[in-house]
C-alpha cells in the first residue's frame, strides 16, 4: 500500500520535469532555424533605436517597490491577528507586538536612509 503512494509521488515528480522540458525539446526538433540579419536584429516597439539604447534606471524605484511589498504583506499577517484579537492569549499578543515593532524599526531605518525620498 505504501509503495503505491510513493509511486504516485514519483509520477508527479516525473511529470513536473516532463511538462516544462517537452516544449523546449520539441522546439529544438521541429522548429526551423534559418537565422538572418533581419531576424537577429534588435527590435523594440517597431522603432529603430537611435543612439545608445542603454538607459540607467534609479535603484530607488526598486527600493520603493520592495518597501511597499513588505508593508503590504504585513497586512496579510496582521489581519487574522486583528480579527482574533479578543480570543488570543498573551503570548500571541506579544508575538504580534514584536512583529509590529520590527516592522516599525524597518520603516524608521528606511526613512533615515532616505529610501522614501522621491528625488
Amino acid at each position: 500500500m505504501e509503495l503505491n503512494q510513493w509511486a504516485f509521488v514519483g509520477v508527479f515528480f516525473v511529470l513536473a520535469w516532463a511538462f516544462p522540458l517537452a516544449p523546449i525539446v520539441l522546439n529544438r526538433l521541429v522548429a526551423p532555424s534559418r537565422p538572418n540579419k533581419i531576424k537577429t536584429d534588435i527590435y523594440e516597439c517597431g522603432v529603430e533605436t537611435v543612439g545608445d539604447a542603454w538607459g540607467q534606471m534609479k535603484v530607488q524605484y526598486y527600493l520603493y517597490a520592495i518597501i511597499f511589498l513588505v508593508f503590504d504583506i504585513e497586512m496579510v499577517f496582521l489581519f487574522p491577528w486583528a480579527v482574533a484579537y479578543g480570543a488570543i492569549g498573551m503570548s500571541a499578543y506579544l508575538a504580534g507586538a514584536v512583529f509590529i515593532l520590527l516592522l516599525l524599526e524597518g520603516l524608521l531605518y528606511a526613512w533615515r536612509k532616505g529610501a522614501l525620498e522621491w528625488t
